[in-house]
């Protein structure tokens, strides 16, 4: 079985998870997001949490939708950041783009599980501008997957029928992740991709 953390090139850093997590007070706020929901966390939860007072907290985010929007904001930059590093690793070959674009999404879903999880269930909770702005930031990184699966398709390295429907199944399965997947369980993030990869190219016929 192919190691896809060498995949393409060396190890680079859209892959490294060592690092990088929201600074304390987002961190808290997600914390108590996941246990709680959005709507049933209480401000001065997520201000016990990370050591202060509620006025302390409204000093640096004036409101609890403030602290989603930044958490939202951070989830989604990081993964952008992260599947453009890999596409730049990739290089122009669709099916090298293919392959690391898949494995960056398998990867960030599994290590960034409740960033993710936040990001795509709390969308409802997003007001005005913010709302706006996250789902633009989503079809964006849809929008990356649609473009290979349209290049693939136009030079015959894939066969489908249906590019559109398998780009959202393929993307939706990826995404997934994050709903089911533990750091603890019997595959690594690494292993999961590369079985991932495998039904994800079976998508595309």
């Amino acid at each position: 079985m192919t190691d896809m953390a060498h995949v393409g090139g060396p190890v680079r850093a859209w892959r490294d998870y060592t690092d990088g997590a929201p600074p304390p007070m987002l961190q808290a706020a997600l914390d108590c997001f996941v246990e709680h929901g959005y709507h049933g966390t209480k401000i001065r939860t997520v201000a016990a949490r990370v050591g202060l007072s509620v006025p302390g907290l409204y000093h640096h985010y004036p409101s609890k939708h403030a602290l989603l929007v930044s958490i939202v904001q951070f989830a989604m930059r990081d993964l952008l950041d992260r599947c453009e590093s890999a596409l730049a690793e990739a290089g122009p070959a669709v099916e090298d783009r293919f392959r690391l674009l898949i494995e960056c999404l398998v990867l960030f879903h599994a290590h960034r599980s409740d960033l993710a999880f936040i990001a795509a269930s709390e969308i409802r909770s997003l007001e005005g501008e913010a709302r706006s702005e996250h789902i633009a930031a989503r079809d964006r990184q849809q929008r990356m997957v649609d473009e290979i699966i349209d290049a693939g398709v136009a030079v015959g390295a894939f066969g489908t029928e249906y590019p559109h429907e398998a780009s959202l199944a393929i993307v939706t399965m990826c995404t997934g992740v994050a709903q089911w997947y533990r750091l603890d369980g019997a595959l690594t993030p690494e292993e999961l991709a590369v079985r991932y990869d495998t039904l994800a190219r079976r998508a595309l016929a």
